[in-house]
């Protein structure tokens, strides 16, 4: 999701197994093996003019799992039940960090009676300095990295498990260091895992496998989308398998990988014909 849309999108709704070797051989559990997880922001258009049909179609379409980002000005018990009706499981949720650190409570009570494991930063946004405007700095992130820590520790009081969705803002620098890598760093493994949305760690300059394999742990959710490059160099998301970023090699080195969802965030045709082939996509996936 891009930095604008998925800040916008949530103030107005509020919202694979260790690798072994045999015979010569690489073998794991092959991702596709893993329940079809589906980013709810893709069908953003869709569910509020049909909640309940969009999700019997994400289900009829493959999905088994999905995650939240909004909750469409619905209970959790309306919410949970229309997922139950449709054979789909929420695992998580999207939360800016303006929201976690005003609605906590709330925020997580609703996710206790939705069942969910995770519950996820999706936009940070904040300064140290609450007057200063603009991208965040180097300190910006190191004071983050400092409330990420407290609200892990608070969720996982909770029953639950803290986590942080990058975009492509992540991969800024200031003298040399990387902001990402500062959250990295700086976040404790037992309070703060992170969603990585490989899509734009590869639009942020980046390879996924680099830090999967350096922090095999730390990445327990992935997004997974595939993009295209314009002729202008700016990216656009497209349907899985019709772009240029290569799922194998990131899903053998997420060995510490517990659910991976798709994220569309545009379509060319139809949303729900090209979920599906998303899916399929996912399904024929040999790794």
């Amino acid at each position: 999701m891009t930095t604008s849309s998925r800040r916008s999108f949530l103030k107005a709704s509020g919202a694979l197994a260790a690798a072994a070797c045999a015979g010569g051989k690489r073998l794991m559990a092959a991702p596709l093996r893993l329940p079809i997880g589906l980013q709810l922001y893709s069908v953003r258009n869709l569910l509020p003019k049909d909640f309940e049909g969009t999700l019997h179609q994400l289900a009829a379409a493959g999905y088994k799992e999905v995650e939240a980002a909004g909750y469409f000005d619905k209970t959790a018990a309306d919410f949970g039940n229309a997922l139950n009706k449709a054979g789909l499981k929420c695992v998580s949720t999207h939360h800016q960090l303006t929201q976690l650190k005003t609605q906590f409570d709330q925020l997580i009570q609703y996710g206790q009676a939705l069942g969910l494991e995770y519950i996820i930063c999706s936009w940070a946004g904040v300064h140290r300095d609450p007057t200063r405007k603009g991208e965040l700095n180097l300190d910006d992130w190191r004071y983050v990295a400092d409330q990420f820590n407290a609200i892990g520790e608070k969720v996982k009081a909770a029953g639950m498990t803290f986590g942080y969705h990058n975009h492509t803002v992540e991969f800024g620098t200031e003298n040399g260091v990387v902001f990402f890598d500062e959250l990295l760093k700086r976040t404790d493994p037992k309070l703060v895992v992170f969603e990585m949305d490989c899509g734009w760690v590869v639009g942020g300059g980046h390879d996924p496998v680099e830090y999967l394999n350096k922090f095999p742990q730390r990445f327990p959710l992935l997004h997974v989308k595939d993009m295209v490059k314009e002729p202008d160099g700016k990216l656009r998301n497209v349907v899985m398998g019709k772009g240029f970023i290569d799922y194998k090699p990131i899903f053998r080195a997420a060995t510490g990988l517990k659910h991976y969802f798709i994220e569309q965030e545009e379509f060319e045709g139809d949303p729900m014909t090209e979920l599906r082939e998303d899916a399929d996509f996912m399904k024929k996936l040999d790794v």
